[in-house]
């Protein structure tokens, strides 16, 4: 990760609709969700929602799979951390106690390794 793709994610984001989109599939993960179904649950037509998901996936921040005849789109996490990784990796200027509420906030109800109902 670098600059140049940390701050291409990160423009990418700053847009309501595709930061709504983001989160939607987020939620969504790992099934992913259908572009038609995407721009309907988003409420927005589904050429707007293809340029949207298109500067996503230009980032890196979203993938498009083929099933059939649709395209289920999902984050890719892995590009995601990547960034938050970039953009903290010096933290607090390596004092631990200063990004220990940082780490805590990062870490939802879902701990790695466990898959529950309710993640």
């Amino acid at each position: 990760m670098d600059d140049h793709q940390t701050i291409a994610a990160l423009a990418a984001l700053a847009q309501p609709t595709r930061l709504r989109t983001f989160r939607l599939l987020v939620e969504r993960e790992p099934e992913g969700v259908p572009a038609g179904e995407l721009a309907r649950l988003v409420d927005v037509p589904q050429n707007t929602m293809s340029a949207h998901l298109a500067t996503l996936s230009q980032a890196g921040l979203v993938r498009g799979e083929r099933q059939s005849r649709s395209i289920f789109y999902h984050v890719d996490l892995d590009r995601f951390r990547a960034v938050m990784v970039y953009l903290l990796q010096d933290c607090c200027g390596g004092n631990p106690s200063l990004c220990a509420p940082l780490i805590s906030d990062l870490t939802p109800c879902c701990p790695p390794g466990e898959e529950t109902q309710a993640c």
